[in-house]
């Protein structure tokens, strides 16, 4: 504003929405009128001014910007108020303030610099009018300073009628002008609050829709939110069903249209959606003429909805097309360019949000084939254990966690050729599909050099070590390897003898028939995979009829709050309290000790031995608990 900053005190656009850019530039406004104005904050601090009002005033924006307006104008003394009409000003601004509405000030008298060092005698027609916000409060006062000082010193000087009428057609002109701008302040004023009431709206839905977990959710949000937020009578999401189909899910207000409900339509069927996801181009139909110009089937759409006008936008991402969003309004449309904007952003945050929900559906069923896959090797792995009138052996396996189903933890019992059983607790690193692979490999081992050598399970340990290296299986395991010996000793009370070598696993415990329990802790060797040429030991231990024998991996003892001897003493606790019940309840009882998520694979093996010649207690056997169903902590 000749040369002054533009726009310094008030913000230069009023009803700005960057997602529409449906603005009003005060500047530009303030810019093309010719007449003075002043624009104020409710406190009357002076907040802008144009060009006119600085040229006829004599002021810079720099000397008027943020002082009080009867601070920077104190009023003259010689006019004609005794106070230089500051008092009757100041009661004008605060009545446009509090009221809401313009008040005029007919005839106010301020003398203004000459240029040469004094004044000159100018009287003003001021009229000040509020400017409000969204909630109604004034945000700003304009003030209009019409120069009528020809009028009153024609006035004064008796002038002539003809005078007296255009300087009365000049100030009705004003005061017209000033409504039409003030008009024209409050319909900025009520797009602005439109706008921002669109855009929480839309706001709301856009976070609904980022959060959506399935494609129905995801329809519901867009049809029953959404099309609401953008102002529309109703609206449609199409997306492919098949190679040749699209489903149609629509809001309440067009489901008279199909019957009622929502269906599936043929790829080239003679609706906007469907031309849209098909080609990928916006169809735009802003009334009544074009929509039954679209096709024949529209009018009837039209009988049975009303809605007159439609756009029809593709819903997809880069190289993918993913369905069509149509929106339908019961009037005329102009499709402004703001009003685009809105919908692309809503249709393209739409089919972002599909592309997110299909590509982790995809996932899913990618993911439940290979799990399916991985839980049936390990469970083919998880072999029943071997009948016997004198072992009973039970086995139990709970996986760490429900997604994954499967871990690195085994057990296996088999029959030697010497007549032994033989007996294995392990667990390799992990608890995923890659321990699970790990785990078949020294399981498979394992089984091959204990049933082809009649050796020690020491001597078998490390014929596996050696294997893992020289087989190249990169990895590390804990194990125990134990044989049973049948009973020695006069019979029906012959003991077998078990015989076992730890390879750094929890130790197993010894539970008697009278609730006794014996960790039966000796120094455990190395863990499989790290010293092929280490030194493993044997230990023996005999078991009288009725003692039972637990083997467990970490996952059963393991706390963040417990040390492994915690852990340790806890189970053995827990093992006494159920000592004579039957060998598969023992087992039951002490996973439901368990409470919470299960953090480690947790596998047991429970041998108990019996009278030779007795009979096999009726509730033998291993009643493995598949992955998934087990109980977990």
């Amino acid at each position: 504003m000749d040369g002054q900053p533009e726009g310094r005190g008030i913000p230069n656009r009023l009803g700005r929405n960057p997602a529409t850019e449906d603005v009003t530039d005060c500047a530009a406004v303030l810019r093309a009128m010719r007449t003075p104005y002043l624009v104020l904050t409710p406190d009357l601090v002076i907040a802008d001014a144009n060009a006119a009002f600085l040229t006829t005033t004599g002021r810079t924006l720099a000397e008027l910007v943020g002082r009080p307006v009867f601070e920077a104008f104190p009023g003259t003394t010689g006019g004609v108020d005794s106070d230089g009409g500051v008092g009757k000003v100041r009661a004008s601004f605060e009545r446009a303030r509090d009221t809401g509405r313009p008040d005029t000030v007919p005839v106010h008298e301020f003398d203004v610099p000459d240029g040469a060092g004094g004044f000159t005698k100018r009287f003003w027609s001021l009229i000040s009018i509020p400017v409000r916000d969204a909630e109604g409060r004034c945000r700003y006062v304009l003030q209009r300073a019409e120069d009528i000082t020809g009028w009153v010193c024609a006035e004064a000087a008796g002038g002539d009628p003809d005078s007296q009428e255009a300087w009365r057609r000049r100030a009705l002109d004003v005061q017209g002008d000033l409504h039409a701008r003030g008009v024209e302040l409050e319909d900025a004023r009520a797009a602005e609050a439109r706008t921002a009431h669109r855009l929480a709206a839309l706001a709301r839905v856009s976070l609904q829709v980022s959060q959506a977990e399935t494609v129905q959710e995801l329809i519901r949000v867009v049809t029953e939110g959404g099309l609401t937020a953008l102002g529309a009578h109703g609206g449609a999401v199409a997306v492919p069903e098949g190679d040749r189909h699209l489903r149609l899910v629509m809001s309440e207000g067009l489901r008279a249209a199909a019957g009622g409900g929502d269906g599936v339509l043929p790829w080239d069927a003679p609706y906007p959606g469907c031309l849209a996801a098909r080609t990928g181009e916006r169809v735009l139909l802003p009334d009544r003429a074009a929509t039954e110009a679209f096709s024949p089937v529209m009018s009837e759409v039209i009988a049975s909805t009303g809605a007159e006008s439609w756009a029809a936008l593709p819903l997809q991402t880069v190289g993918r097309r993913l369905g069509s969003l149509s929106v339908a309004w019961t009037g005329p449309r102009t499709f402004a360019a703001d009003e685009m904007d809105l919908l692309v952003a809503f249709a393209a945050q739409c089919a972002q949000a599909l592309e997110r929900i299909r590509t982790r559906e995809t996932e899913r069923v990618a993911h439940a084939a290979v799990q399916g896959m991985a839980e049936a090797f390990q469970r083919s792995l998880l072999t029943e254990p071997p009948e016997s009138d004198s072992l009973e052996i039970a086995v139990r396996y709970v996986p760490a966690a429900s997604l994954a189903q499967v871990g690195g933890d085994w057990y296996d019992a088999f029959p030697l050729e010497d007549g032994r059983t033989a007996l294995v607790i392990g667990d390799v690193t992990g608890h995923d599909r890659y321990a699970a692979a790990a785990m078949a490999q020294v399981r498979n081992v394992l089984r091959g050099i204990a049933h082809s050598r009649r050796d020690s399970p020491a001597a078998v340990l490390a014929a596996l070590d050696r294997a893992m290296r020289d087989l190249e299986v990169g990895t590390l395991a804990t194990a125990i390897l134990a044989t049973v010996e049948p009973g020695r000793g006069a019979p029906p009370d012959a003991a077998c003898v078990l015989r076992w070598s730890n390879a750094g696993h929890p130790p197993p415990l010894l539970i008697g028939a009278d609730g006794t329990v014996t960790v039966l802790e000796r120094t455990p060797d190395l863990l499989l995979g790290l010293d092929p040429d280490e030194v493993r030991a044997d230990h023996e231990v005999r078991l009288p009829p009725g003692v039972t024998v637990l083997f467990y991996t970490d996952g059963l003892i393991e706390r963040r709050d417990a040390t492994l001897d915690q852990g340790i003493a806890w189970l053995s606790g827990v093992v006494a309290r159920w000592a004579r019940s039957p060998l598969g309840e023992l087992c039951d009882r002490l996973l439901a000790e368990l409470s919470g998520a299960v953090e480690d694979d947790v596998a047991l093996l429970a041998l108990r031995a019996h009278r030779d010649g007795r009979p096999r207690p009726a509730a033998a056997g291993s009643q493995q608990i598949p992955p998934g169903d087990g109980t977990t902590r």
